[in-house]
């Protein structure tokens, strides 16, 4: 607040001379426009501890003068607002009267405007006013977090104290929560490990700092949420007592400086901080079973789209937390529910929503498990085939697809109904790549077929008879569908799996897919992000690793060695940076230069022969990842 004092000031006196000017003049109808902007601005300006002489003395008149016109515009304001109680007030009186109650209630009189009023009013308002009402938008923690969380401190960890804003009024309430809970669990952690270190005066502080957190996480949800049960209750009564126990407790700790005493004190705290930590899980357990049961309940009673909407979004942005909520929402029956909504014609705008939110939910194996109770593949294959549904449905319907055949799962094998439903899923997402409209569907429908690769070798063999390969090889050339490095992976992982059958080598050749394969080798991220990069070195290692299957076969071979093939791996296998130091690039890169040195020995320099193609494959390795990169 100090930082506006200069600024107040200046409006004050600003205010003051416009006023006596009005006064003067004796322009009554001007004086009743700012009045209420004289009001706003002493209020600011006695809650920044201002004086009156602080503001200066108006221009243009003698200190006599000026008193006794600040004694008129004084009187005028009393007569003219607060002071008429006379039964045959102005309308505008009683308007102005209505507004100075509504102040004083903490409620806006602008709520009472029509919208278009409202909306003048704000393109009207002075700077000063604007500025208070943004300061609702602006506050800080609570005082007492302040105060309480920052002890004065020389340690390095003080300057990554955790604050958290209180401007719940911009976000959801549920996110609010789990930044409070993400915040004391984190303390906690911290707590525990400055214990380790016997830093009392550190542990008090956070100690401290975490009852003010957990307080202001329970007043938070018990104001937000419509009902509590008594479990709920108990809990949180359990834990509030807890941490006062625990506080006074460290407190305590600070009272002695006998080492003997704080050792036998500190099993005590940390049996304590365990208690804390059990209360403090099973409360948000309970918390986000209680919300996930609402939204659920919301969907299977509300006929109408707005609340299901609504319920399925929140449902969503529950899965995004991560698999702790995944599984709690698979366990109250949330699968169950979003799959009853996809076979409902009536809510068939809210599949893609829908469909999108079971895809997260799905990643962990209490959702598999309701997926297959319900017959959930039988249904996203009645969705996929459905010629009827828009693109995006499809494409949400791929991803739940993608999702529960990912290769990285453990818990895949017991998907039986999906070998029963694959030719069909499999000829819908092929047809879903080929008519893609854009970068983004054909992402979906072709990581779904790279995952059922690996899920099942007929799907290979199914994707040979649709001409997959061809319509995949014909994407790639149009950069608006295949335009990131992460299309061109799914790409190479179904060529890489298809590779393994005899078949394949005609369909490459004839969809030029050996120059396809060299271009990948030359794979670069153009961002440098982590993720992008690690999409660009899978492309190299599974396009090398296409190559050396497909070599076998002479045509494919014969057409990689005319494309410089070998310099390119021995590039790859020789400099760290053009494989972006990538270990697996370097085996798979050795065994397809293995595979074309046998077809053609003369294409290699006698070095190269000796270096990595006439050792062990082990031995070439490990040469290669500890040379030096020439710089001649």
């Amino acid at each position: 607040m100090c930082s506006q004092l200069p600024i107040l000031q200046h409006t004050a006196q600003d205010y003051v001379q416009r006023v006596l000017g009005y006064l003067q003049g004796g322009d009554s109808t001007l004086l009743c426009k700012v009045e209420m902007k004289v009001l706003t601005l002493s209020l600011c300006v006695s809650a920044a501890g201002v004086m009156p002489e602080d503001l200066g003395q108006p221009s243009g008149a003698s200190e006599a003068t000026q008193g006794q016109l600040l004694v008129r515009a004084r009187s005028w304001l009393r007569v003219h607002s607060l002071g008429s109680s006379s039964p045959d007030s102005s309308p505008w009186r009683s308007a102005h009267k209505n507004r100075i109650n509504m102040a004083f209630k903490g409620e806006d009189y602008l709520d009472s405007l029509s919208l278009p009023v409202q909306r003048m009013h704000l393109i009207q308002v002075d700077s000063v006013q604007r500025w208070m009402e943004d300061l609702k938008l602006m506050t800080d923690c609570e005082c007492m977090c302040i105060l309480q969380s920052k002890p004065i401190s020389i340690e390095k960890d003080e300057q990554n104290e955790l604050i958290l804003s209180s401007q719940y009024n911009t976000c959801d309430n549920l996110e609010l929560l789990l930044k409070r809970a993400w915040i004391i669990s984190t303390e906690l952690t911290r707590i525990a490990q400055k214990l380790e270190k016997n830093k009392w005066q550190r542990v008090h502080s956070m100690t401290v700092r975490v009852n003010c957190h957990v307080h202001s996480m329970i007043n938070e949800y018990n104001t937000f949420t419509r009902s509590s049960s008594q479990e709920m209750h108990q809990l949180e009564k359990l834990l509030i007592d807890k941490c006062s126990e625990f506080t006074a407790f460290t407190e305590r700790c600070l009272q002695t400086e006998d080492e003997e005493i704080l050792k036998s004190m500190k099993s005590c705290v940390n049996e304590t901080l365990t208690t804390v930590a059990q209360y403090f899980g099973q409360l948000i357990e309970l918390v986000l079973t209680q919300e996930a049961q609402t939204l659920l309940r919301q969907i299977e009673l509300s006929g109408s789209l707005y609340i299901t909407e609504l319920a399925i979004s929140g449902l969503f942005s529950l899965a995004q937390e991560g698999a702790h909520l995944c599984r709690i929402i698979a366990k109250e029956g949330g699968v169950v529910a979003l799959f009853k909504i996809c076979r409902q014609d009536c809510f068939r705008c809210l599949y893609p929503q829908t469909l999108r939110t079971l895809a997260s939910i799905c990643c962990v194996e209490e959702g598999m498990n309701q997926l297959e109770k319900v017959d959930g593949i039988l249904c996203l294959a009645d969705i996929l085939t459905d010629t009827s549904h828009s693109e995006a449905t499809h494409a949400e319907a791929a991803a739940v697809i993608a999702q529960i055949t990912s290769p990285h799962l453990t818990f895949t094998q017991h998907l039986g109904s999906f070998l029963e439903n694959m030719e069909e899923i499999v000829t819908a997402l092929v047809k879903l790549c080929q008519e893609a409209s854009s970068g983004e569907v054909f992402l979906l429908a072709s990581a779904a077929l790279a995952n059922i690769t690996f899920f099942d070798t007929m799907a290979c063999e199914i994707l040979l008879q649709l001409n997959a390969m061809k319509i995949l090889l014909a994407a790639c050339s149009d950069k608006r569908i295949v335009d990131t490095p992460y299309s061109r992976d799914q790409v190479v992982t179904i060529l890489a799996n298809m590779s393994v059958l005899d078949q394949c080598a005609s369909e490459i050749i004839q969809g030029n897919g050996v120059q396809l394969l060299m271009e990948m080798l030359s794979e670069k991220s153009s961002s440098g992000n982590a993720a992008e990069v690690a999409a660009c070195e899978r492309v190299q290692q599974k396009s090398a690793v296409t190559l050396a299957r497909l070599s076998r076969d002479p045509e494919v071979a014969d057409a990689a060695i005319k494309l410089s093939c070998i310099p390119r791996l021995i590039k790859l296998c020789r400099s760290p940076t053009e494989r972006n130091n990538s270990d697996s690039v370097l085996v798979a890169c050795l065994a397809a230069l293995r595979r074309l040195a046998v077809m053609s020995p003369d294409g290699l320099q006698d070095s190269d022969f000796q270096q990595l193609v006439k050792p062990r494959l082990v031995d070439s390795f490990l040469l290669c990842t500890n040379m030096e990169e020439s710089f001649v």
